[in-house]
């Protein structure tokens, strides 16, 4: 084996420990990347936690819809009303208890 030989070699090895070396990084990217196979767990995780949120505000927004339309100005739910007045403006009859439920 001449000198020339002996330096495609070296080349040769030099060129294969470069690519294991993107190798490994590559494969240590789909584990431990931004976007890996353990950042998608977290991913699933605020997913779920989200979708549950998400119930939970469309469930309030479902109530809150409700009560504006029974405050409709061309037809107030008098119950509603008589709460709102009892409530916000401590209006009360001389013969009534208020008893707050909260």
């Amino acid at each position: 084996m001449g000198k020339i030989g002996g330096e495609r070699l070296v080349s040769e090895g030099v060129t294969r420990g470069v690519a294991l070396c993107a190798l490994l990084v590559l494969g240590a990217m789909v584990v431990a990347g931004p976007s890996g196979l353990l950042a998608w767990r977290d991913y699933h995780q605020q997913l779920e936690q989200r979708q549950t949120e998400l119930v939970r505000l469309r469930a309030e927004r479902d109530q809150l819809k409700n009560r504006v339309a029974l405050l409709d100005p061309r037809h107030v739910d008098p119950d509603l009303a008589g709460e709102l007045l009892r409530r916000d403006l401590n209006v009360v009859h001389p013969d009534e208890v208020v008893m707050m439920l909260r």
